[in-house]
């Protein structure tokens, strides 16, 4: 990717997925001189400040008027109220805004901010804050080329950015990866509760389970082979692995996450729509 020119990076919302952010901004070369936080918790902006040596302030305009992009990163519930009181400075500043809200579509962010914004919307997931997130990014017409990478790049900071074409997409990313990382902690605790009922030690089964996440994820990433062939290779025939693979596809284990995967979208689907309507 092209080097871009030094951009000032505004938060509102200074809570612990923009402290990620600002970190992975910091660990990959960006100056905390160049980036500012606002937020309503005094405590916050001083832990900022002192373990991050950002500039903080209690005004949301302040931060506005300094910066170049403005990255959302408030509670959904209260997105509405801060979009309209920061519009019109972030009209006259021609702000490219970057939201990280579950669930708030472009209409919305339009409707709060002006039709004329350059509104970025983004899907990050938790693992962003162990700088291994997956987000995924949808523009709306008004984001330059320019505006375009400097939003990838504030979202690389903390893992991989993919764009999407359409934000209905965004509903599927959510319910894949936004949500996804509480699925593999259903599975890495109920492996957990099995192995004790197995007679392993709580340490014993926990550190097992986890190691054993690790490694899968590990060999999936570095592997070009699909996720089916890799099963496939450690199943040996009439072996342990085979049995138990056998007992999770009798339980219907392949259907019952493809109807977890599709509410999870419709949730996030009807959660956009509610916002349009608030």
């Amino acid at each position: 990717m092209a080097k871009m020119k030094i951009q000032k990076i505004g938060f509102i919302g200074g809570g612990n997925m923009a402290s990620c952010l600002i970190s992975g901004l910091l660990a990959s070369g960006h100056s905390a001189r160049q980036i500012w936080v606002s937020d309503i918790n005094p405590d916050t902006l001083k832990s900022l400040a002192t373990n991050l040596n950002v500039n903080t302030s209690t005004s949301n305009d302040a931060v506005i008027n300094e910066v170049d992009v403005v990255v959302l990163a408030v509670k959904p519930q209260i997105l509405s109220s801060v979009a309209k009181s920061a519009a019109t400075l972030i009209q006259q500043k021609k702000s490219l805004v970057v939201s990280i809200a579950a669930g708030i579509s472009q209409r919305s962010l339009s409707l709060w901010l002006g039709a004329d914004t350059a509104i970025v919307r983004c899907m990050p997931n938790t693992p962003a804050l162990v700088l291994t997130g997956a987000t995924a990014l949808h523009a709306n017409a008004g984001v330059t080329a320019e505006q375009r990478n400097l939003a990838e790049n504030i979202m690389r900071s903390v893992g991989i950015a993919l764009w999407v074409k359409d934000e209905s997409e965004i509903d599927a990313v959510t319910a894949v990866s936004g949500s996804g990382p509480a699925y593999y902690f259903l599975l890495m605790e109920a492996m957990e509760k099995a192995a004790l009922e197995l007679g392993l030690s709580e340490t014993t089964a926990r550190l097992l389970v986890q190691q054993t996440a690790l490694g899968a994820a590990k060999i999936a990433l570095e592997s070009s082979d699909s996720p089916e062939q890799l099963r496939k290779r450690v199943t040996s025939p009439g072996g342990t692995t085979q049995q138990a693979i056998a007992t999770f596809e009798q339980g219907g284990f392949t259907e019952l996450v493809s109807k977890a995967l599709h509410a999870a979208r419709e949730r996030s689907i009807e959660m956009s729509r509610q916002s349009e309507n608030s």
